[in-house]
C-alpha cells in the first residue's frame, strides 16, 4: 500500500520561500503522477500542482504558476514542492497524493480514488 509522508512545512515570512518534502514508502514511487493539494481554513481542499511519474511532464494552478515548483528524484523516493514568494493566503496544510493521468497529463484536480489522506503539513505565512 502506498504511503506519502508531507514534511517540511513551518512558519514563514511573506516573500520568503520554503520547500516541501513527501516520501513515499510502501511501494515505488515512479509508479506514479503525484499532486500536492493544500486546505486552507475553512476552505475546501484543491490542487494546486503535479508531476508525471518520469518528472518529465508539470502542471500547476493558475494561482501558483510562477511561484510553485515540483519536482521528483525518483532515486531518492521523493517530491518536492519549492515554494517562492510565499503570500499570507497560501497558508495552509499541504498534501501530497497519487494523482490520474488525464490526457496525457496529470491531473491535480482529485487524488486516486483508492489513496487515503496523511497528515500533510501545515504551512503558515505571516509576519
Amino acid at each position: 500500500q502506498l504511503q506519502l509522508v508531507e514534511s517540511g512545512g513551518g512558519l514563514v515570512q511573506p516573500g520568503g520561500p520554503l520547500r516541501l518534502s513527501c516520501a513515499v514508502s510502501g511501494l515505488r514511487l515512479d509508479y506514479y503522477n503525484i499532486g500536492w493539494f493544500r486546505q486552507a481554513p475553512g476552505k475546501e481542499r484543491e490542487g494546486s500542482s503535479c508531476i508525471t511519474r518520469s518528472g518529465g511532464s508539470t502542471n500547476y494552478a493558475d494561482s501558483v504558476k510562477g511561484r510553485f515548483t515540483v519536482s521528483r528524484d525518483n532515486a531518492r523516493r521523493a517530491v518536492y514542492l519549492q515554494i517562492d514568494s510565499l503570500k499570507p493566503e497560501d497558508t495552509a496544510i499541504y498534501y501530497c497524493a497519487p494523482v490520474p493521468t488525464v490526457q496525457a497529463m496529470c491531473s491535480m484536480s482529485t487524488p486516486s480514488s483508492w489513496y487515503s489522506w496523511g497528515q500533510g503539513t501545515q504551512v503558515t505565512v505571516s509576519s
